[in-house]
């Protein structure tokens, strides 16, 4: 409602610039796949399209080895304390970060971009080290991070700006988060004018400016996601 839509807003000004932007976390398709594969170059019936269902059925698939059907629940505890009724709930808020650009293509987990401009997703499972760890390894120069219970990791190689969608999240945790979204809820500014300061601050970052997880030295997380069967 806040966070999500301010780094869509800046996703779609990167995008407008020539640059390359990189969303992921397929596990937050889930529900809001044909959304994005309606967003795709060619369409839902071309191979950008479905490779976007072809991924998020693997992660499906992924889930239902072990004995977890995602669809129609909420999996983790976190998500439900946060507010969130479903899987498909918190999709269609995730994928508002990616902005309203189409989708060039679909990057697997290993792959690294090279020259490709516009939007892109990278297939990445939705734990924060692993995520972190695959959008450093796709060459990202910085990462913007939504978060409303307050997730405050950052990355050793990449800076990762924390944006809070949650007032009071970003009122007890100031230290840990870069951004407060949650005024937007509050009605004190719109999406635009914190898109606008986001931005400004990304430009800031990009030149030197320390995140706060970088300034407390919170910067260790890092996991490589398995794309195999795991015991």
């Amino acid at each position: 409602m806040a966070s999500n839509c301010v780094i869509g807003y800046v996703a779609d000004k990167l995008v407008d610039l020539g640059a390359t932007v990189v969303f992921g976390e397929t596990t937050e398709f889930l529900g809001g796949e044909d959304i994005l594969a309606n967003r795709a170059v060619g369409g839902p019936d071309g191979p950008v399209g479905r490779k976007i269902y072809e991924i998020v059925n693997r992660m499906e698939q992924r889930a239902k080895a072990i004995g977890e059907d995602m669809r129609g629940g909420q999996p983790t505890p976190g998500n439900i304390k946060g507010g969130l009724s479903s899987i498909e709930e918190k999709s269609l808020g995730a994928i508002v970060k990616s902005g309203h650009r189409p989708i060039q293509g679909v990057l697997e987990y290993p792959m690294r971009v090279t020259t490709e401009k516009g939007l892109w997703i990278k297939d990445a499972p939705g734990r924060e080290p692993e995520i972190l760890t695959g959008m450093a390894a796709t060459g990202a120069q910085a990462l913007m991070f939504s978060t409303g219970r307050g997730a405050p990791q950052g990355f050793p190689s990449m800076p990762v700006m924390k944006i809070c969608g949650n007032p009071n999240t970003y009122e007890r945790m100031q230290h840990d988060m870069d951004l407060n979204a949650g005024v937007i809820i509050q009605g004190k500014k719109t999406i635009e004018e914190v898109g606008e300061e986001a931005f400004a601050m990304f430009l800031r970052v990009l030149n030197g400016e320390m995140t706060k997880n970088e300034a407390i030295q919170y910067v260790s997380t890092m996991d490589i996601y398995c794309l195999g069967p795991v015991i």
